[in-house]
């Protein structure tokens, strides 16, 4: 299953940064922004992403002892988005050793 995970995230990690590269090429979000912002989906889109990424931060906090990580990762998943997810969920599924599984990856704290 950990083995699975990882070929689906580093998956998921790859398509999403070629997606927002190559839509950063063709279109500038700075330029973009007061037309996107006057479409309903779109204020519906970044109100679903911020409630998830409260959702992850939670975890977050309960894995990350240091109060810097918490706030780094805070900064990068506002930022980044499923970037800074699937970066975040790839470091903790290598974390993992061998004979460790789900209940280690989403319960067992960091450090």
């Amino acid at each position: 299953m950990i083995t699975a995970l990882k070929v689906i995230f580093s998956i998921l990690f790859v398509w999403v940064c070629y997606t927002v590269i190559t839509t950063s090429i063709q279109s500038n979000l700075f330029k973009e922004w007061d037309f996107l912002g006057s479409i309903p989906w779109m204020r519906a889109t970044l109100w679903d992403f911020y409630t998830n990424v409260a959702f992850i931060f939670v975890w977050v906090c309960f894995k990350e002892k240091s109060i810097i990580a918490k706030l780094v990762w805070l900064v990068l998943l506002v930022c980044l988005g499923s970037i800074a997810t699937c970066g975040y969920m790839l470091i903790q599924l290598f974390k993992l050793k061998s004979n460790e599984g789900l209940t280690e990856l989403f319960g067992k704290k960091n450090g």
